[in-house]
Order: C-alpha cells, then structure tokens, then sequence
C-alpha cells in the first residue's frame, strides 16, 4: 500500500511541476517576480487544484485502460 501510495505521489508532483512550468515558464526565468504576484493575487491554492482535477481525470483513464486490459488477459486464460 505503502508502494503505491509514493508512486501515486511522484505522478502528481510530475504533474504539478509539468503543469507549473508549462502555465508560468517565466517561473524558471524570474521565480521572485512569480511568488510576489502570487502573494499579490493570494492565489496559492490553484495550482493544486487544477493539478487534482487533471490527476483525477488522468487517473480515471489509467482505471479504465487497466480494467480492459485485465478484461482481456482473464478471458485470455
């Protein structure tokens, strides 16, 4: 459970990041400027929050290709 548990979190923080540099890329240049217009706006939740709802809809995807290739693979037995 454990196992899964982290694998599951290096696929959101891989998500989060991906999604952070490819919203803001100026992130990379002038992250100062960044987190002072996040302090700005108070905006510091959305990010996760957007990050959540992509996960889930990627981890829906992932549900259901698995279950039809376990369909596949008992009716293969």
């Amino acid at each position: 459970m454990i196992k899964l548990i982290k694998k599951e979190l290096v696929i959101y923080t891989a998500l989060l990041t991906v999604l952070i540099v490819a919203m803001h890329p100026d992130l990379l240049s002038e992250p100062t400027i960044r987190l002072g217009l996040m302090q700005e706006h108070k905006n510091y939740i959305h990010p996760l929050l957007y990050t959540f709802f992509i996960y889930l809809v990627l981890f829906f995807v992932r549900f259901m290709i698995n279950s039809v290739v376990g369909f596949f693979k008992k009716s293969k037995k």
